[in-house]
């Protein structure tokens, strides 16, 4: 399972934004796979992202598919509720607590509002299946997954992703997670300050 929260490396995905929605303005379907989702603050976090990036409309055509391990069997409710409590929400910017999630009868949770919580579906998936959850996605995210894997297990996952990445397309991972040099004919890398690449054909 991998370990995240609300707004964990900002940066990285501030960049991930930056570079993927010029790519897929227009697409009538714009697919991201968050692999390694734990209990969704990852990518519910990057929906937000992509909803202050994109117009209202464009931000419809955004799915987010997002997997884990799951060996307990209740991300995807959790998920699916999208209902976190104050401690979990601490990291937010200024703003954005208000803006996108709500009150709840409960005292201190919050469940994020339909905008985005609609944007993200989970399923649950082994990466070392070595068999990817679809294809044809414009970004693929893994963070804080591939550094808990052996050097092989590594790159046949990458190579997975590869494949499943629509031409041109992106993928993103931690930024202590550097791409292993036996891979760097299938990626070129994005900008200097973030574990970001772009598939090559």
């Amino acid at each position: 399972m991998a370990f995240t929260y609300f707004f964990r490396d900002s940066h990285t995905l501030e960049l991930v934004v930056k570079h993927v929605v010029p790519e897929v303005m227009g697409r009538s379907r714009i697919r991201i796979w968050d692999a390694g989702c734990a209990m969704g603050p990852e990518p519910y976090t990057l929906a937000m992202f992509f909803a202050e990036g994109m117009g209202k409309f464009a931000f419809q055509n955004l799915h987010i598919e997002a997997s884990d391990i799951d060996e307990s069997n209740n991300f995807g409710e959790i998920i699916a509720a999208g209902i976190y409590q104050t401690d979990e929400l601490s990291r937010m910017p200024s703003g954005m607590l208000e803006k996108y999630f709500q009150p709840m009868d409960q005292l201190g949770h919050f469940q994020l509002i339909d905008l985005i919580k609609n944007r993200v579906q989970f399923r649950r998936h082994n990466l070392l299946s070595s068999k990817a959850i679809g294809d044809g996605f414009s970004l693929i995210i893994c963070k804080n997954v591939l550094l808990h894997f052996q050097p092989a297990e590594r790159l046949q996952v990458i190579r997975m992703f590869h494949q499943a990445l629509a031409p041109g397309g992106f993928f993103a991972t931690e930024q202590t997670q550097k791409l292993p040099p036996e891979l760097s004919h299938l990626f070129e890398r994005v900008v200097g300050d973030a574990q970001l690449f772009r598939k090559v054909n």
